[in-house]
């Protein structure tokens, strides 16, 4: 197996709906969608709770005096909302390295069989904790691990099972991604999130999220084992020492009971928050910091922290870069968006600046988001409780060259969707356009370019990826599955996917291999290996305006988007991140119909052009269609409209 430091390289809406798929986006008849202009629900603002340097130095010391009496010296790190790493700490005797599995046919690609600075590794987990988390549900590591595997739920004695509702959702929120603010740049020392996470999103136990006052405030990540993977088997319940640590640290700043993972349940089957019972922890009613100094010490780590204990930025501030939209930047009250703080909009509704025949218009931008926003306050929340919640997403609307032309979201939306619906909205866009096959057959990895000829001759198509079909991320995400179609058993893998004996989480296909090269260049630079960090620009593929490519944070691969268009062509893409997936799909589906409907002149693909016309014949003479939407059964709160996405 091969075994290498990662730095000798450089050279996650949500979840499916409970009743499952809904209409999809066929041609039979339907009932009037979402009413157009409907006075948005008026949501509830999150408390300005943050956490002070005494409540960090308190996580760690409890922390450490688990890892103590467990014997295992840790590497901890604690997060705030979004994401800034408030401190580092590294016990004596902790791993230096963690290493991330091997492929199961022992042909590794991408990250696979790598290892990597622990302290990455507790940073991933402290911002997966934070970044999956609202105030209406309360995500752990363990819990994405549950969630983006090839099956849900992960059993190693149950067969045939779909693929995790966040599969592919731990390629975002990247090093090299162009929305992540980064530590040390101009602006960053006053704390201007979301930050990036060294690796991803992280499915390994041992991150939780922070709570004060039911108020979530940030995570805290533990790397102890020396193992970076994921729980293959929820049946097993295994006990991992890294989530006992972990949990250790969140006493006192626990997840209110009521919203825990454990108290979600997707078609059936209850998510899994922690393995360990807090009763099972040692006493920590005498933990200090003064203590865990004796323990270990602060650690400094180049792009994410200079080794200092620093307090948490309060989200929902101008500091924190997350805060409310003033009206003249979007009309809805109540609505949030991203600040440079300095008091302006990252990004401020605009015209598209891609300069194709019809681009699209500053009216049109907020004519979507606004139908959007519409559609999300009147959508039943998945994975939020109590029940009958409304849903809280992000939503993003890019023009061709991939451009942000406006983003906005609820106030109580998780962080990890506003990187994720960028993704979305650029991947549609991306795969919709003509030029999406010659961009990849451009890119410099022979694997890239090797996908397009893979899934040319899968569909049985010389001209696939030229802008015949429009793509959807729900269309693009089945041929990105190890099993095609999803959930079947001995079939071979999806063109855009590696082959389900080879998959693990750290080798998804296409997804993996259009940023591995930027992410080990990034951790070249954390570890002194290289002297430059990665741009602020994820993939090399060639660009389609100046500094910038199309997919340029890494393309995703489960639903919620889908490509804008001006008739026959395409104009852009929005896309919707943060709650269940067929929620997503009906948000951004419905919100550019009817966006579309209020502007004129744009919205949905045209049938006939949609990826869902695309028949998949494979070899043993079995067909299958792609799908290009799914929309959730009984999705508005206040309705009792079925069937809301057909016939449109």
């Amino acid at each position: 197996m091969r075994r290498m430091m990662i730095s000798a390289m450089a050279g996650l809406s949500l979840l499916v709906a409970a009743c499952g798929g809904g209409g999809n986006s066929g041609s039979s008849p339907s009932p009037s969608p979402s009413p157009s202009g409907t006075t948005a629900y008026s949501y509830a603002v999150p408390a300005a709770e943050a956490l002070s340097v005494a409540d960090v130095q308190k996580v760690i010391a409890q922390a450490v005096v688990q890892a103590q009496a467990d014997g295992h010296p840790a590497v901890i790190s604690v997060v705030d909302r979004v994401g800034n790493v408030l401190a580092l700490f590294r016990m004596a005797g902790a791993p230096a390295l963690a290493h991330l599995p091997g492929a199961p046919n022992g042909a590794n690609l991408d990250f696979q069989g790598l290892d990597v600075p622990a302290e990455t590794a507790a940073i991933a987990k402290a911002i997966t904790g934070a970044y999956l988390s609202s105030g209406g549900n309360a995500f752990s590591s363990r819990t994405a691990s549950m969630i983006v595997q090839a099956q849900f739920p992960p059993s190693a004695g149950t067969v045939g099972l779909g693929s995790g509702p966040l599969y592919g959702v731990q390629f975002s929120q990247l090093p090299c991604s162009d929305l992540s603010e980064r530590f040390g740049a101009a602006g960053a020392a006053a704390l201007i999130g979301p930050k990036r996470s060294p690796l991803g999103l992280s499915g390994d136990p041992g991150g939780f999220p922070l709570y004060k006052n039911g108020v979530v405030v940030g995570g805290v990540g533990v790397e102890s084992d020396g193992v970076y993977g994921v729980d293959t088997d929820v049946n097993a319940h295994n006990l991992e020492q890294d989530e006992r640590i972990a949990l250790a640290g969140t006493v006192n700043f626990a997840a209110p009971d009521a919203i825990r993972a454990d108290r979600i349940s997707v078609a059936g089957t209850l998510l899994i928050f922690s393995n360990v019972d807090s009763s099972a922890l040692a006493p920590l009613g005498g933990a200090t910091f003064a203590n865990a100094l004796a323990a270990g010490a602060l650690e400094a780590l180049t792009g994410y922290t200079a080794g200092t204990v620093i307090a948490g930025a309060a989200y929902g501030t101008e500091a924190s870069g997350v805060r409310p939209a003033t009206s003249g930047e979007f009309g809805t009250s109540g609505a949030f968006l991203l600040s440079d703080g300095a008091g302006n909009a990252r990004f401020p509704i605009r015209a598209a600046g891609d300069g194709i025949a019809g681009a699209l218009s500053a009216a049109e931008v907020r004519a979507v988001l606004t139908e959007a926003y519409a559609v999300m306050s009147q959508a039943r929340a998945q994975i939020r409780n109590p029940l009958n919640s409304h849903a809280q997403v992000t939503i993003s609307v890019v023009d061709t060259s991939g451009a942000v032309l406006g983003q906005v979201r609820s106030p109580d939306a998780p962080v990890f969707g506003i990187d994720v619906s960028l993704q979305k909205a650029r991947t549609a866009a991306f795969f919709s356009n003509p030029a999406a096959g010659a961009e990849l057959l451009a890119n410099p990895s022979p694997r890239v370019a090797g996908y397009v000829a893979a899934v040319r001759a899968f569909l049985g198509d010389p001209s696939a990826l030229t802008g015949t079909f429009a793509f959807s991320d729900r269309s693009g995400g089945e041929l990105s599955r190890p099993s095609f179609p999803d959930g079947t058993v001995g079939r071979p893998n999806g063109p855009f996917s590696v082959p389900a004996a080879q998959f693990n989480p750290f080798a998804t296909g296409l997804q993996s291999a259009l940023i591995v090269g930027d992410v080990a260049a990034h951790l070249g630079y954390v570890t002194g290996a290289t002297a430059s960090d990665v741009p602020r620009r994820c993939t090399a593929n060639p660009a389609s305006a100046p500094g910038r490519n199309r997919i340029q944070n890494g393309i995703q691969i489960f639903p919620g988007s889908v490509p804008i268009y001006r008739g026959n062509v395409v104009v852009g893409g929005l896309g919707v991140s943060g709650d269940g997936i067929d929620q997503d799909d009906m948000i951004s589906f419905l919100g550019l119909n009817n966006g579309g409907q209020k502007a004129g002149g744009i919205g949905n693909a045209p049938a006939a052009m949609r990826a869902d016309r695309i028949t998949v014949r494979q070899a043993d003479g079995n067909t299958s269609n792609l799908r290009f939407i799914s929309c959730p059964v009984a999705p508005f709160v206040d309705s009792t409209a079925q069937n809301v996405c057909q016939g449109l």
